[in-house]
């Protein structure tokens, strides 16, 4: 079984003839430890044209070392990655399937073939403080380095050093470190991973030019990021929702309708015949982690509903049956999203997302200023709305207004780095008659559960009158929204960018 931990370091370039200086007077530093020797290898798995080093990712092999096994590094933020580590075992030709489930979402069927070898002479210090507690580890590397695949590959060689924060550390004792590597002429490193200084140019080779202009104000240029912005996110939310991490179904899953609702709101600038059927797969996926997300909101709502009851009212064993009822259910909606998160059919879906960031099917009205462009469009998607608010009159026309203000509130996300304040405050409003709509819609789901509960409970000879209570208290809720739709939905008025 995996082990899974955070680091956040930084990486120097230590050039010849610069020492490492003395860091035991910086603030908080109460005693320098070490240095250790220890003697590292590690064998680096990728695929063929190097998909994981692009993204970010570096799947090994080390042997040596306190920490000998495999290690899959994945980027969390700046400065800081989360491994996961799995002991060593065997000498394998692939690397073991639970890291190689974790970056499908990269390698997409690919064969991982040892790519690199990088061997390590390590000299460690600990920088502790007064109570002997680590706050940072300072590792000076001889690295000797060779691309595999070829007998005639030459060995790179170079020195670098590794800062990395202890559990007692924190950012600023990180600054300290650096200005003072700064003094002695060791400056950060262009790479985050050896492998990546190593197959610097092979990678550099692989990797398509960045598409649209780095700030860029042409409505295309901020679709374009906001895009880019949701695949992103549905790549990093990929591995999380195979570890079966709290919030990686429902993050996936708004990112992949974030990104569908963009290309439908703005298909006049992304043209929407050229993506008509990337939005149909977007909608396959996030149908598919549907099933799992709806599960679990379900299943919390059940829960917050009985811990809000006074306990004389919670008869017989109410909990024991929830866990039997979701259990199962949870259990299996997980293996179906593993399932499509493996098939051919996604790793297609991603290639199109790539395919579109890399080359967007830009129209004319594209090259527009966005602050005259979006406005329009974002106008548009409100008289979708607007119409089915009017009309919002029953369970499955309040949920297709909901449907529409989901829309609306991400055409205005869209609009905000252009817009500013007024964009960010009129996405609130949306955002609350979407919300409200989303109370209402999860009545509606709850009902027919909870009476097919309290039907069970009474078949199974238990009491169903908890479940036939939490059945009322659901319906008086969605009446509540009723009541209250009107006055939110007057409220919001039509949106003005401008």
């Amino acid at each position: 079984m995996s082990t899974s931990v955070h680091e956040t370091e930084r990486k120097y370039e230590a050039p010849g003839g610069a020492a490492l200086p003395d860091l035991s007077d910086l603030a908080g530093v109460a005693a320098v430890a070490g240095p250790e020797e220890h003697q590292l290898e590690a064998v680096y798995y990728d695929t063929a044209d190097l998909r994981l080093a692009r993204a970010g990712l570096t799947l090994r092999r080390r042997t040596g070392g306190e920490d000998a096994g495999w290690h899959l590094k994945l980027p969390v933020g700046v400065d800081t990655r989360e491994e996961v580590r799995l002991p060593a075992g065997r000498a394998a030709k692939q690397p073991p399937e639970e890291l190689g489930s974790l970056v499908q979402v990269h390698a997409r069927g690919r064969e991982l073939a040892p790519v690199a070898r990088i061997r390590t002479t390590r000299h460690r210090r600990q920088l502790v403080d007064d109570k002997g507690r680590l706050l940072a580890e300072v590792v000076e590397d001889l690295v000797s380095g060779q691309a595999l695949g070829g007998d005639d590959t030459p060995v790179d060689s170079w020195r670098e050093i590794e800062v990395e924060l202890g559990e007692r550390g924190d950012v600023a004792l990180l600054d300290l470190v650096e200005a003072r590597l700064a003094e002695s002429g060791i400056a950060r490193s262009a790479s985050s991973a050896k492998l990546t200084r190593l197959l610097a140019d092979r990678i550099a080779a692989t990797t398509p030019p960045a598409p649209g202009r780095a700030g860029g104000k042409s409505a295309g240029d901020v679709v374009l990021a906001y895009l880019r912005e949701q695949a992103d996110a549905l790549k990093h939310e990929d591995p999380r929702v195979r570890r079966g991490e709290d919030e990686g179904v429902h993050k996936m899953r708004v990112a992949t309708r974030r990104m569908r609702s963009a290309l439908q709101a703005f298909g006049s600038i992304v043209d929407r015949d050229d993506t008509r059927e990337l939005t149909d797969e977007l909608k396959w996926l996030a149908g598919t982690l549907g099933e799992a997300r709806d599960l679990e909101v379900l299943r919390a709502r059940f829960e917050d509903g009985l811990a809000a009851l006074d306990g004389d009212l919670v008869l017989g064993p109410v909990r024991a049956q929830l866990v039997r009822h979701f259990s199962s259910l949870e259990t299996a909606a997980h293996e179906s999203a593993l399932a499509a998160l493996n098939s051919e059919r996604y790793f297609a879906l991603l290639d199109a997302v790539d395919a579109m960031i890399a080359d967007p099917p830009f129209t004319p009205a594209a090259s527009e200023k966005a602050k005259k462009a979006l406005p329009e469009l974002v106008t548009k998607t409100y008289r979708r709305l607007a119409k089915r608010a009017g009309n919002a009159h029953d369970d499955d026309a309040l949920h297709e207004a909901r449907k529409a203000a989901k829309r609306l509130r991400y055409a205005v996300e869209v609009s905000e780095p252009v817009f500013g304040k007024r964009a960010a405050k009129y996405h609130k409003k949306v955002k609350a008659v979407q919300e409200l709509l989303g109370e209402h819609q999860d009545s509606v789901v709850a009902r027919p559960v909870l009476r097919e509960l309290g039907a069970k409970a009474q078949l199974d000879g238990e009491n169903g009158f908890t479940f036939g209570l939490l059945h009322g208290l659901e319906t008086a809720a969605a009446r509540r929204v009723e009541e209250r739709f009107p006055a939110v939905w007057r409220d919001l008025g039509k949106p003005s960018l401008h």
